[in-house]
This record gives C-alpha cells, sequence and structure tokens, in this order.
C-alpha cells in the first residue's frame, strides 16, 4: 500500500513538472530588422548621403589632419571602405587621415550596430567605431553622450576596447565604464564590432563574444543620455592621449583601415 501511495506521489510529481516545463517560455534572443547598410560596392569617395566628414585637428592632441573628400585618405575600392593614414605633408600636415560620420544623415537611436572592419596597426596607431549623441553642440561632451563599439591602440594591437562616456562615468574623472578582450591578430582579420542598444542596457561583441554592458540606472542624463539620437563615427587617429602613449612610429606609413561593411538593425515589434 505504501508503495502505491508512493508511485503516485512520484507520477503527480512527474507530470506538475512536465507540465510546468510545458509553459515556461523560452528566453528568446533580439530579433532585428535591418533599416540600413552601406557594403561599399560602389567604388570612389564613400556614398555622401551616407557619410560625412570631420575636417582638421579635432580632439585628443592627435597628431593627424582629417582631410574632407580626399582620395588618399578614404575611398571605396574592391567592395571596401578604405581609411587610409600617410605622411604625406599634404599642405603642409605631416600627417593626414579620415574620420567619417552620419551627423545630419543617418540618425541612430536603439537597435543593433554592426561593422565589419580589418584594422591598421604600429605604434601610433589608434582606430575607432564609436558613437556621439547628435546634442553634441547643445549639450558638449560628454553630457551628450558617447557609445565606443570598438578601440584599439597600436601598441597593444591584440586587445580591443569597448566603453561607455557621460558626465557621471567618463576618463576624465576616473568613473569610467568599458572593458576589453582579446582578439588574435585583428589586422590580420576582419571581425564583427558590434553593440546591442537597447532601452534599459547596451550590450557589446566581437563576433559572437559578449565581453561588456552597460546598465541603465534609471537616474537621468547624467548615467544615461543614450535616450537620445546619436550617430556613427568610424575614424583612423595617429598619436594624441592613448594612442601615441608610446610615441609614433614614422616607420609604420602608410596605414589602411579596411571596413568591410556597416548594419544598422532595430528590434522587431
Amino acid at each position: 500500500m505504501k508503495l502505491v501511495v508512493l508511485l503516485s506521489v512520484i507520477t503527480v510529481i512527474t507530470i506538475a513538472c512536465s507540465d510546468q516545463k510545458k509553459t515556461t517560455p523560452e528566453i528568446l534572443t533580439p530579433q532585428w530588422e535591418l533599416v540600413w547598410e552601406d557594403n561599399f560596392d560602389t567604388p570612389g569617395l564613400p556614398d555622401t548621403t551616407v557619410w560625412g566628414y570631420e575636417v582638421g585637428f579635432i580632439r585628443n592632441r592627435e597628431a593627424q589632419y582629417y582631410t574632407e573628400s580626399r582620395l588618399e585618405n578614404a575611398r571605396v575600392e574592391n567592395g571596401t571602405l578604405v581609411i587610409e593614414a600617410n605622411t604625406d605633408n599634404w599642405e603642409g600636415n605631416k600627417i593626414t587621415s579620415a574620420s567619417i560620420n552620419t551627423l545630419g544623415k543617418k540618425s541612430i537611436l536603439y537597435g543593433r550596430i554592426e561593422v565589419k572592419a580589418k584594422l591598421p596597426t604600429g605604434v601610433g596607431t589608434w582606430p575607432a567605431i564609436w558613437m556621439l549623441g547628435e546634442n553634441m553642440k547643445q549639450m558638449g561632451w560628454p553630457a551628450c553622450g558617447e557609445i565606443d563599439i570598438m578601440e584599439n591602440v597600436g601598441y597593444d594591437p591584440d586587445t580591443i576596447h569597448a566603453n561607455i562616456h557621460t558626465k557621471a562615468y567618463n576618463h576624465s574623472i576616473g568613473t569610467n565604464k568599458g572593458n576589453r578582450i582579446g582578439i588574435e591578430k585583428p589586422f590580420e582579420n576582419f571581425n564583427v564590432y558590434a553593440v546591442n542598444w537597447f532601452e534599459d542596457h547596451m550590450d557589446f561583441f566581437v563576433n559572437d563574444s559578449l565581453y561588456f554592458s552597460f546598465q541603465n540606472e534609471r537616474t537621468g542624463n547624467n548615467a544615461w543620455p543614450f535616450d537620445k539620437a546619436h550617430y556613427l563615427l568610424i575614424n583612423l587617429a595617429i598619436g594624441g592621449d592613448w594612442g601615441g602613449r608610446n610615441g609614433i612610429d614614422d616607420a609604420i606609413f602608410p596605414q589602411k583601415y579596411f571596413i568591410d561593411f556597416v548594419k544598422v538593425y532595430k528590434l522587431k515589434e
């Protein structure tokens, strides 16, 4: 009799557990819908409906002069965007390079941003894929928000960095939020650098590896200015506060930064 009761209890528990398993919702990965992309299929200057330029000496005491609409520094060839830094002394500027961006052309608020790239290398290089708030001129940095999808410095070539900068969290006051991941020879191989940007957090990836997340604390703009539109930048800096920490090796030039594609997605409803 006791055995029958015990078997009955086991049967009930088993059925209950089975039903519970069947009714528990699956944990779904985000489903993305493509919004726009640039596969760099048309030779010549980058597509002017997507990309504009920064011009001159812009920030961080960097050594390069950013040029505009100059094929020697930014061009599409063989299905890739090439950003090239060189010591060509153009118009009296020893080092020239390019920084292209989508300001006023492609606005981004939430979604997945991914860029497939092969990096330059050498002591002094500082390539980046990043985003700034479109309200930067009104708010200033870092209140506008900065999202660093990928940064790499040539004196530490096998390390990829992701960072965010806000008024509350930034390197200038010692509160930086970010992380790094080791990637073997990113200057020899293409990798996909990406961020998944949601209303309550961001996740940063190299290929399929998640290595940094940043949460929305719900404390306001000082900590989370990422509820406003941003624009995308891709640039090759030389020297500067970080890239030039170990100097600049003049023997490395020219240096080429290859971008295979840029894709921007939104979350499917």
